[in-house]
């Protein structure tokens, strides 16, 4: 049964992590701040207790500015925090596996034929992906009926969006505990009904990202100016509200109305869309360049402006709340 399982808080009962990167630790932070006990694993000693040393100052500094996730505080969501280098010991009493691992498919499908054969048919195999198919990721699982993509939005613990893909195998009930796990942690979970390259989000982000590219390449708008079409322009309601809604309040009597009107207008501006660019040659050296005129790529420079971005997503993360 693995709906009864998602719900409980149990000690029995937890999730594992494979990985202790940045998403493996954003993925703790979101599941110990909806009271489940994790554990960390890694096989190489000492990593995976020194990504909880990474969280313990992440929660703390959260804590000190009032925008910890969760009913507990910063101390009692790290006593649900526990590291292991033992498989076995990690994955004893788990009802969900998410797994966390760099992004190659070698080595997610080596995690998940290890982690197979030391858990139950109820467990729940789940991978973090951005961009790989689940029939590929789980092509050597042997249930891929109780396997899915659960692919978070960086940094997860102020982004909350989670996009779920099944496997085409994929029981209907793993959906459904995975989207009710998601959601009692805090997260905002979507379903894709069938898997595709590139999921929903990055399909519509590398839309965006392809017709700024070309726009900027083919010189009719600057790297800084493009970038303010979205932050102070789309980007302001898609914070609220997303493109279909958006079409549906931008005409008097709704979408049927938007599309009367704007439908022929959208068709000219789509066709008119260039090629798929290179993203690279002389093209990518100038918006490069120009770039890191704006914005030095050093890490100084990077890491203020990454503490920047954080400090606003948790600001219009408690807002949207």
């Amino acid at each position: 049964n693995f709906s009864s399982k998602a719900c409980s808080h149990s000690g029995a009962i937890h999730i594992s992590l494979w990985g202790h990167g940045l998403i493996g630790r954003s993925w703790a932070m979101v599941f110990i701040s909806g009271g489940y006990r994790v554990k960390i694993y890694d096989n190489q000693p000492g990593q995976a207790a020194r990504a909880i040393q990474e969280v313990r100052k992440q929660l703390e500094d959260l804590q000190e500015e009032c925008m910890l996730r969760g009913d507990q505080s910063a101390s009692e969501q790290l006593a649900l925090l526990s590291s292991h280098n033992d498989l076995c010991q990690a994955l004893e009493g788990a009802f969900f596996i998410q797994e966390c691992v760099f992004e190659e498919i070698e080595a997610k499908r080596s995690v998940f034929q290890a982690v197979e054969s030391h858990v139950g048919e109820g467990v729940i195999l789940s991978s973090s992906t951005s961009c790989l198919l689940p029939s590929n990721i789980f092509s050597q699982v042997q249930n891929r009926k109780r396997c899915i993509i659960s692919h978070p939005v960086n940094p997860p613990y102020y982004v909350r969006l989670v996009e779920l893909v099944p496997h085409p195998e994929t029981l209907a009930e793993v959906m459904d505990t995975t989207h009710a796990l998601m959601t009692a942690v805090g997260q905002a979970p979507v379903r894709l009904k069938k898997e595709i390259d590139g999921f929903a989000l990055n399909r519509v982000q590398y839309a965006i990202i392809a017709e700024s590219w070309r726009l900027v390449k083919d010189g009719v708008i600057s790297v800084k100016d493009i970038d303010l079409v979205m932050s102070e322009g789309l980007g302001m309601r898609y914070a609220f509200i997303g493109p279909m809604e958006t079409m549906h309040l931008n005409a008097p009597e709704g979408l049927e109305d938007y599309l009367q009107r704007y439908r022929e207008g959208m068709k000219r501006v789509l066709n008119a869309f260039g090629p798929v660019p290179e993203f690279s040659g002389e093209a990518a050296e100038r918006i490069n360049k120009e770039m890191c005129e704006l914005i030095p790529a050093d890490q100084q420079h990077l890491s203020a402006r990454r503490e920047r971005r954080d400090q606003l997503l948790m600001g219009l993360a408690k807002l949207k709340k």
